[in-house]
């Protein structure tokens, strides 16, 4: 175990290397913290990556006023989890580190800070619904789900919920849990849901390995849920969708063509526009609400690392942490053959695609015009934009910003019901 710096005192153990970490970064040291970094987090990630991630982060709550205690816990064998909670002038976060025992980091990321408990939106009615826990795919990346599944007698339409990201099966964002209030939700009106942890949540070095696509992140997890939702009692198999929300609802046209049982696809919030340029439009939009070097730097760093991506010399061999999100080459080469509105035109299944008017990460004017165009032709179709939601179907007023997901909410109820009546047409 090495020994680290902790302000003016030594220690060891990861709750001193986490601590030490937080200090580092709140000072600028992001070249110090790149020598913690096991190998894999090394080859997705840099010291670069980590001052846009941290800068940018810095500049929605201000100025760092303090730094709390670490909280361990087992994660898997041989790493101990740290979340360090960090307090600034208008808001906090908690930085939550995955430490080996020889005091190097294998995990990394900023997270809003904890313990606001979820409530359950008032369209959920628990009584109407059980719960009951699965295993989703198999062999080492297999990944834990849950089943929420109307009572009586049925049979019941079958959704499978697809994450954008690294994301918990509940897609939790700060004290909302948007696709539990979905499961919830939809299931007190007769539709049976599945969820589950994404692989690059549960096993975040297989997204960060060479050769990974996003098919490979996407597709078998969904297949094998959609697979779960045929076999339970009372959920009827020829009517079992897919819905994704942001990626997930840019993947969802990709999973339903590769299992021709899926019945139909919904696309919330799905986007159109290559990624790479979603997001440079992403990060100035944000260094406009916030302006300043902070923000300035992290758009510029955005654009250089997206031109990279679209670089018709990018190759398998290019260096993940030089690219967006430090994601490997091969996602990006992936994504470069896959066009989400052509696909989805090519399928004759039912087609619903929801978008928010307030959404700045995927829009109206650049993304849902794409789906509009692309899917003139299909027989199949409906389009409906909630005027007030923003990315995450929340309602509200004025431009969306990262701070309105750190606040209480629920899905907007509209949505909710447009997917249930969806769902549930006859067909």
């Amino acid at each position: 175990m090495r020994t680290v710096e902790v302000g003016m005192m030594t220690g060891t153990g990861p709750a001193a290397v986490a601590t030490a970490v937080v200090g580092m970064a709140a000072t600028g040291r992001y070249a110090e913290v790149e020598a913690l970094f096991a190998p894999r987090l090394r080859a997705a990630a840099s010291a670069e990556t980590l001052r846009v991630g941290w800068e940018t982060e810095i500049a929605k709550i201000g100025p760092v006023r303090a730094v709390g205690g670490p909280v361990s816990e087992p994660a898997k064998a041989g790493l101990v989890r740290v979340s360090v909670p960090v307090t600034g002038a208008r808001g906090g976060l908690t930085v939550v580190m995955s430490v080996d025992d020889a005091g190097l980091l294998h995990g990394l990321r900023l997270a809003p800070p904890s313990g606001t408990t979820w409530e359950p939106p008032a369209y959920a009615e628990p009584d109407r619904f059980t719960e009951h826990e699965v295993t989703v795919g198999a062999g080492p990346l297999a990944v834990p789900g849950t089943i929420t599944r109307p009572r009586g007698r049925g049979p019941w339409p079958g959704l499978v919920l697809l994450a954008s990201g690294p994301a918990d099966r509940d897609l939790t964002t700060g004290p909302n849990k948007p696709f539990k209030d979905l499961a919830w939700g939809l299931a007190s009106r007769g539709v049976a849901v599945a969820r589950f942890d994404k692989v690059t949540h549960v096993h975040p070095e297989a997204g960060s390995a060479a050769g990974f696509t996003m098919a490979e992140e996407y597709v078998p997890h969904a297949v094998a849920a959609v697979r779960l939702l045929h076999r339970q009692r009372k959920v009827d198999p020829a009517r079992v969708f897919v819905l994704g929300l942001s990626g997930g609802g840019k993947a969802a046209p990709r999973v339903a063509a590769a299992d021709p049982s899926v019945a139909g696809v919904i696309s919330l919030a799905g986007d159109t526009l290559p990624l790479s340029r979603a997001a440079v439009r992403v990060a100035r939009y944000l260094a406009e609400l916030n302006p300043g070097p902070a923000t300035t730097a992290a758009a510029e760093s955005v654009a250089r690392q997206a031109a990279l991506v679209e670089d018709p010399g990018l190759s398998p061999a290019t260096p993940a942490a030089d690219l967006l999100f430090g994601w490997p080459a091969s996602y990006w080469l992936d994504l470069r053959g896959y066009d989400p509105v052509a696909t989805a035109a090519g399928l004759d299944k039912p087609i619903l695609i929801l978008q928010g008017g307030r959404d700045y990460q995927v829009t109206v004017a650049g993304d849902l015009a794409r789906w509009r165009e692309g899917l003139a032709r299909h027989p199949d179709v409906t389009i409906r934009v909630h005027d007030a939601d923003d990315h995450l179907f929340f309602r509200g007023e004025g431009p969306s910003t990262p701070a309105g997901y750190e606040s209480p909410q629920h899905v907007d109820p509209a949505v909710v019901t447009d997917i249930a009546d969806w769902v549930s047409m006859p067909r």
